[in-house]
């Protein structure tokens, strides 16, 4: 077999170094030694787990950042990563150290774009909001701040997906009162209070909504559930998890509101995670200049992704990665090895359309 192509060589390099959310340290120390051997515009800045690289500036060109997360999601995985055929296999292959292998060989390459570049490598995107390491890197970095577009390399099969839609998670605790099963009468069972919510989630169909042209939906969902002491006990507590899903122009507080209603006052309730929603932003000229440089489609990011985190602070924002985004959290999770071509000749094409001129 051949060797693989740079590209490929890269993300099996990313993805033979463990990194499951909580555990990206060794990934980030190598990242920063390979960065050590490159020319860059200024030293790596470390926060935590997370890297902030200035690889260009006083281009005249626009400041553009560019951000991939470090760490994947705790997958299975039957074999090594490796490649077959047209297919690299790894955990986090797709999500997103495919992203991650187009910002080292932006790094590595010796022609540098017409713009002034920054890569952030960040850590703890796959869980809560509040422990992602990119808010703290945003807060204590203000050049962050001030660059003119973000896009992150999340998979998107080489589409751009403008906007994300937002995120609410919380937990519904229903109430009652144990006696013996035999006995049912003598207390209130706890999971047979959810059974009104529960038919409200079944009969509750996807409200879509229409933002700049893209159609988002809304849904709720229970994800999770627990409750019971035993099995010849009627129980006292029982909890479901609700993931509320909201598309952009809806505010945190408005979707918190709409949770609560579907609720009906049935539960006692806790919101444990809160992600805003962001708008596309269609009309950027730097996001309609990656829309017309070659992307296979361009359409709503229907999940959440840190585009969110850049819209709070004005920054336009956009998803656009190589990586097969059906991939994402699956079991052998794959990516395209072509499209990692793909996915790089279009990031060079638009960083080449909006570069300083003479």
């Amino acid at each position: 077999m051949s060797a693989p192509a740079p590209l490929a060589e890269t993300l099996l390099w990313l993805c033979r170094i463990p990194s499951p959310i909580g555990e990206e340290r060794a990934l980030c120390d190598a990242v920063a030694d390979r960065l050590g051997q490159v020319a860059l515009a200024a030293p790596v800045r470390r926060w935590g787990d997370s890297l902030v690289v200035p690889l260009t500036r006083g281009t005249g060109g626009p400041h553009v950042l560019l951000a991939g997360h470090l760490d994947t999601v705790r997958t299975e995985h039957d074999a090594p990563p490796r490649i077959e055929g047209d297919r690299l296999y790894g955990a986090g292959a797709a999500d997103m150290k495919s992203g991650l292998a187009l910002m080292l060989e932006l790094a590595e390459r010796g022609e540098r774009p017409r713009c002034d570049l920054t890569l952030v490598f960040y850590a703890r995107e796959e869980g809560p909001y509040a422990e992602n390491e990119l808010g703290p890197v945003l807060e204590r970095d203000p050049e962050l701040r001030a660059v003119d577009v973000a896009i992150a390399l999340e998979p998107s099969d080489a589409k751009l997906q403008l906007g994300c839609g937002g995120s609410l998670h919380a937990r519904a605790r229903f109430h009652g009162r144990t006696a013996h099963s035999a006995r049912p009468w003598q207390g209130e069972n706890a999971i047979h209070k959810a059974c009104g919510l529960l038919g409200r989630l079944s009969a509750l169909a996807p409200s879509p909504r229409v933002v700049d042209g893209f159609e988002w939906v809304a849904v709720t969902s229970a994800t999770l559930a627990s409750g019971g002491r035993a099995r010849n006990v009627v129980p006292d507590l029982f909890e479901l998890n609700l993931n509320h899903r909201f598309p952009p122009g809806i505010t945190v507080e408005e979707a918190k509101a709409g949770v609560l209603a579907l609720l009906a006052g049935e539960a006692e309730v806790e919101f444990t995670d809160e992600s805003p929603s962001a708008l596309p932003r269609r009309d950027h000229p730097l996001l309609r200049a990656l829309a017309e440089s070659g992307v296979r489609a361009v359409e709503p990011k229907q999940a959440w992704t840190d585009v969110a985190r850049f819209a709070a602070l004005g920054i336009p924002a956009a998803n656009f990665g190589p990586g097969t985004q059906a991939q994402a959290h699956q079991r052998n999770e794959w990516t395209s090895v072509p499209d990692l071509e793909v996915g790089r000749a279009i990031l060079a094409g638009w960083l080449a359309r909006i570069a300083a001129s003479g």
